[in-house]
């Protein structure tokens, strides 16, 4: 159980969330929605005791899962199965017991392989306890459902896209919050967008896997079928009133009843606004007698009651305005990639991919999770180097890369040196009115990048990509972490766009608002004509 009293949380002297009081229970499934920068992704850390509150108790009792947005944790050395499975302590055990069945085979000293023998026997009843082999199944099935081959598992952590690690961090929550054989669990699970990086069959299974967990939820997610699925309780963050909204019911009704809400939100206060100013319009009246003054005072503050006695009507959202730069004049080929292959180790992610991107062009990569989608854009920013092949840039050639996990922003630099770094030579009131349309202003421009939310370190990334005026754009799941208004900008953006594009993503609607001329196909490299037939495969691969 997760019980929260007197919450107050801050970014900078901005008050995201003040006397707020909450509770999570089991069997609660909690959707915390809001705008990006309401607060959602602070107060999930907060719960979680990743972050401290600016005032307020946060009391935790029983299990956690935690997972971030962007999982920077754990020994990259690590295979991916033993991150897994060291959620419950089932990875040294294994290791262990290879080493001793090792020296069982090995051992020619009949002491010495009866003491491993008996060493083996002893770890393998603790790994039974444990829940052994049963256990080991489990979390195999999990990490299959959410795309993670076992060619993956086998992997070093640190050779994995950031996308496979986020997926391997959600796989090892998951297995930690079941009980083998079971599926019950009293674990409260809070997930910080747990669908980016899936694929449709993965956020399918994993709607069912949340549905039926016995523990607390929390999520934040802009997957509306995730949450319409899923939750029977709603937590809004309002923004612009610093409070938590809270709605004890599913998706769809919380969505009624808050359209209702605003309704009568809007009815009352014109209501009192008319009543408050027939009011004010008499007591103006009766001021001119000095015989009237005291009961002209008196209507006055009638009027003044009825109106601070109304809830404070919600303020639109404001949202980003979103548009990628005007591009510099450059040749018919700006870039063009040559026999690219890359290997992690004896793993080959590609081989011999061929790349043509000409002025204007628009290309769609597509491929399974693992085929090597994100390491082909990081080749082509040049923040990874090919094992073989060449990049070759052409005449007048400046790329703008916007990676998924926010590798381009200095975490620990604010957001006005993240967009002096991106246009150094732009002018400062230039670079102001630049992040003014981003949502970026006064004291959060001395913000560290690094504690935005996952939605605002997206504007930021998209807001140095404005300031580049590249003609080639390397966009890599630019709508991940949006709200459904700053998604519409980036697709409104990428409309318009009169440059060249290399788009990587699961967002079908990404795919149709660039209106693509080519594919890539990864792992081959194989090139094709653009088709609708393809678009059916954007959600799989």
């Amino acid at each position: 159980m997760i019980t929260v009293t007197d919450l107050e949380l801050r970014a900078g002297s901005r008050i995201l969330l003040s006397d707020t009081t909450l509770r999570v229970q089991p069997g609660d499934r909690i959707g915390l929605v809001g705008r990006n920068g309401a607060g959602k992704t602070t107060t999930l850390r907060v719960l979680a005791g990743e972050g401290e509150p600016y005032a307020g108790s946060v009391l935790r009792s029983g299990e956690l899962g935690y997972l971030p947005q962007d999982p920077r944790e754990g020994d990259l050395s690590m295979t991916a199965k033993d991150r897994v499975l060291s959620a419950r302590g089932l990875d040294e055990i294994l290791r262990e017991m290879e080493k001793f069945q090792t020296a069982m085979a090995e051992l020619v000293d009949e002491k010495e392989r009866d003491a491993a023998v008996r060493k083996y026997g002893r770890l393998e009843d603790r790994f039974a306890a444990l829940g052994g082999y049963a256990a080991e199944s489990e979390a195999a099935r999990i990490c299959a459902n959410l795309g993670l081959a076992d060619r993956v598992l086998a992997q070093p952590t640190g050779t994995l896209s950031g996308g496979q690690r986020r997926r391997v961090e959600l796989a090892r929550i998951l297995f930690a919050a079941t009980e083998a054989g079971s599926g019950k669990s009293d674990t409260i699970l809070l997930l910080d967008e747990p669908t980016n990086h899936l694929d449709a069959d993965s956020i399918t299974w994993l709607r069912g896997f949340l549905k039926g967990h016995s523990g607390g939820l929390v999520v934040i997610s802009h997957d509306v079928e995730l949450l319409a699925d899923v939750v029977n309780r709603v937590w809004f963050l309002d923004a612009n009133r610093a409070e938590v909204d809270i709605y004890n019911m599913e998706w769809k009704r919380y969505l009624d009843a808050r359209a209702a809400d605003e309704k009568r939100r809007k009815r009352e206060r014109a209501n009192a606004e008319k009543k408050a100013g027939a009011l004010k319009a008499q007591a103006d009246k009766m001021r001119a007698k000095a015989t009237k003054a005291v009961a002209a005072q008196n209507m006055a503050r009638r009027a003044d009651k009825l109106l601070a006695g109304l809830e404070n009507e919600r303020v639109a959202d404001k949202v980003a305005k979103i548009r990628f730069p005007q591009p510099a004049a450059c040749g018919k080929t700006p870039l063009t990639a040559e026999g690219l292959s890359k290997s992690y180790g004896s793993l080959e992610i590609f081989a011999g991919v061929d790349l043509a991107i000409d002025r204007g062009s628009r290309v769609v990569v597509l491929g399974l999770n693992g085929a090597g989608k994100t390491t082909l854009l990081r080749l082509l920013g040049g923040s990874e180097t090919a094992d073989s092949g060449d990049i070759v840039p052409g005449h007048g050639l400046r790329i703008g890369y916007y990676a998924q996990e926010h590798e381009t922003l200095d975490h620990d630099a604010s957001v006005w040196e993240n967009i002096r770094h991106a246009a150094p030579d732009a002018p400062a009131q230039q670079l102001r009115t630049l992040l003014g349309a981003f949502l970026f202003t006064g004291e959060q421009l001395d913000q560290p990048a690094g504690t935005l939310s996952g939605g605002e370190k997206t504007r930021l990334a998209l807001a140095g990509l404005v300031s580049s005026a590249a003609n080639v754009l390397l966009l890599d799941e630019p709508t991940n972490n949006l709200d459904p208004a700053s998604r519409e900008q980036v697709l409104d953006a990428l409309r318009s766009y009169e440059g060249a594009v290399v788009l990587v993503t699961h967002d079908p609607g990404a795919v149709e608002a660039l209106e693509p001329e080519r594919v890539i196909l990864l792992p081959d490299g194989t090139e094709d004509h653009w088709s609708a037939d393809y678009l059916e495969l954007v959600q799989l691969a």
